[in-house]
């Protein structure tokens, strides 16, 4: 399932210089402002199309050209050091008051092949077409895929051995994560460690479907009848954390338009289903099956009958599905919401005064606050086979990209 690595990390002095948030939580514009005066964020790796003038074609040779430039310049200035053996590290994100600790490892394909490692979501072929070039390109995974498992008892204690010594690095980024790495080196505890996760029944996909779907494809590449199943090529670079210490806030959605419906018309059609009742004040939903929207510089809540938030199907259940079914297909039309122009998403981390902006500036006509999807939500629909709908969760605190990198040696 899962095994060691000879990380590609950097030097300590240069750490929270590198560390870098996720290529794809950025848009190109953040990411310019965000390396300014830091010519050593990895983003300049991750996110290669910032070096380049505006207009690029992000997935052009030119970007990927760039990014392999990039990282050989922090090779050569010896920014980025390669562990001598292979290790596993321990991750641990803080953010306020809530810890996760992890481990990062280097993740079988063939256990995501066989679905062992499972998915939940569909991706976008533009998306994983572009992480298939930049590993081909790098010959490296530079982001790692952010994975659940059942907690474990033993994975905790083997996790708190390794935490006990002092970290390789140590580190608060600029929106307030802190970010502390452990290496683990002793024989007896990378043994331990790889049992223990070889135990577990599957591991769980909660964040990075594209960049282990393009794993996988350079994998498949790269099979010829000289490789083996214990080729670099054949792991992706990953951190695991026990699914009780991880937090996922509501994926909101917004809608651009009432699709020809008069504000009148649109509540009229809506109260049909829900139970409206406007508020003076924004509107988190405390439970499943409560929505809040906002319309018209109005908030409202929205509460689904509880025989039809009642069922039993995983996916149906959702209450991302049960929007969809109840109110953005039969109401806004909004039938395919992974290619629709006409919706778009905001993580909760960024708050409903998001949501309040883009609907009070006519951007959006209507905004819709989620209640956010649970862990154990989402491993019942991975376990079923199933497949959520876009956007169903975000997870928070996010991995930092360059702190460590899984070389592909052949």
């Amino acid at each position: 399932m899962i095994r060691p690595f000879a990380g590609l990390r950097p030097q300590p002095q240069y750490a929270a210089e590198v560390a870098a948030p996720p290529y794809d939580v950025v848009s190109t514009q953040e990411a310019r402002a965000l390396v300014t005066g830091r010519p050593w964020s990895f983003l300049h790796v991750s996110r290669p199309a910032i070096d380049l003038p505006d207009g690029v074609n992000p997935y052009s040779y030119e970007v990927y050209a760039r990014g392999v430039a990039n990282l050989q310049r922090m090779l050569e200035a010896s920014v980025l050091v390669r562990e001598a053996e292979p290790c596993y590290y321990a991750y641990r994100l803080t953010m306020g008051e809530h810890t996760q600790t992890g481990l990062v490892a280097a993740v079988s394909v063939a256990a995501y092949e066989s679905g062992r490692v499972r998915r939940h979501e569909l991706t976008r072929p533009d998306k994983e077409d572009d992480r298939v070039r930049h590993i081909d390109a790098l010959n490296a995974q530079t982001g790692p895929v952010l994975l659940a498992y059942r907690q474990s008892p033993r994975a905790a204690d083997l996790l708190g051995q390794a935490t006990a010594q002092p970290p390789a690095y140590q580190l608060r980024a600029a929106d307030g994560i802190g970010h502390t790495l452990w290496v683990v080196r002793e024989q007896a505890l990378i043994a331990a460690l790889g049992d223990a996760f070889e135990a577990a029944e599957a591991l769980y996909i909660a964040d990075g479907h594209h960049r282990s779907a393009a794993a996988a494809r350079v994998a498949a590449d790269r099979r010829t009848g000289y490789t083996q199943a214990g080729d670099s090529h054949e792991y992706f670079l990953a951190v695991s954390f026990p699914h009780d210490e991880m937090r996922i806030l509501p994926y909101n959605r917004l809608v651009r338009d009432l699709n020809g419906l008069s504000e009148a018309e649109f509540l009229g059609t809506v109260a049909k289903v829900f139970a409206v009742e406007p508020l003076g004040q924004p509107v988190a939903p405390a439970a499943r099956g409560d929505f809040g929207m906002y319309l018209c510089r109005q908030w409202y809540r929205l509460r689904l009958p509880a025989h039809l938030a009642g069922s039993a199907d995983p996916v149906e259940r959702l209450d991302v599905q049960l929007l969809a079914r109840h109110l953005l297909e039969p109401v806004l039309g909004i039938h395919d919401p992974r290619r629709d122009p006409r919706i778009d998403f905001a993580g909760g981390v960024r708050g409903l005064d998001e949501l309040e902006r883009r609907v009070n500036s006519g951007e959006m006509a209507v905004a819709f606050a989620m209640f956010p999807t649970s862990i154990e939500e989402l491993m019942a629909v991975a376990d079923a086979g199933r497949l959520m709908p876009p956007k169903s969760t975000w997870f928070e605190p996010k991995l930092a990209d360059g702190l460590v990198s899984h070389v592909l040696d052949l």
